[in-house]
């Protein structure tokens, strides 16, 4: 298996936590979309969405999304529930993270990061924060009740969304005002596995 991304994405980033979160390895093929490889006719031969994380198997079938991706990934393991209620509500943590989350805080990391905040994006960058943190609010509040985000144990969703929000201050997102998820991000840390982004 192969995985071409980026490492400073957090979506990339997820598949490289998780892989050493469950002690396996996969070859690792660096794309770089600020050169637009991700449009270049070979790219779009494998994916025609022309977007990365993707997962290439040995057979040569590939599958795109990050989370679809942690799916295959973490088949048959710990880190997805088994009973059907828990695991629909990792899919809602999931589903909210692509929806809810990254299109605010994801989004106005890129802009910071990796475009260093242009004039002509800065009210767009602006425009994301108060959605940002309607989503922070959302997992503060249940990351108050419990320590990860279906309970007591670590999930594909605490993955999902530790990529983007332990990065969020590089979004503007001043996490101070959130002492369970800067708790919640310390115990994500502290796995056994853990390494961090651009490792």
């Amino acid at each position: 298996m192969r995985i071409y991304g980026d490492t400073r994405s957090g979506n990339c980033y997820k598949l490289q936590l998780l892989l050493s979160l469950l002690g396996k390895t996969c070859e690792w093929i660096d794309v770089d979309i600020m050169k637009g490889e991700t449009r270049a006719p070979s790219f779009l031969e494998k994916t025609p969405n022309g977007k990365i994380p993707l997962l290439e198997l040995d057979d040569g079938r590939v599958l795109s999304e990050s989370n679809a991706i942690m799916h295959y990934l973490a088949s048959n393991t710990p880190l997805i529930p088994s009973s059907p209620y828990s695991f629909s509500q990792l899919l809602q943590w999931q589903f909210f993270e692509q929806y809810s989350h990254e299109p605010y805080i994801a989004v106005a990391r890129y802009i910071n990061v990796y475009l260093g905040l242009p004039e002509d994006r800065k009210a767009e960058y602006e425009s994301k924060q108060a959605g940002g943190y309607r989503a922070l609010a959302v997992m503060e509040h249940q990351l108050k009740t419990t320590p990860f985000l279906l309970g007591d144990t670590l999930t594909l969703a605490d993955i999902s969304l530790f990529a983007y929000t332990h990065v969020a201050h590089e979004g503007g997102f001043d996490l101070s005002a959130y002492p369970a998820i800067r708790n919640w991000i310390s115990l994500v840390k502290d796995q056994k596995g853990f390494i961090p982004m651009n490792a």
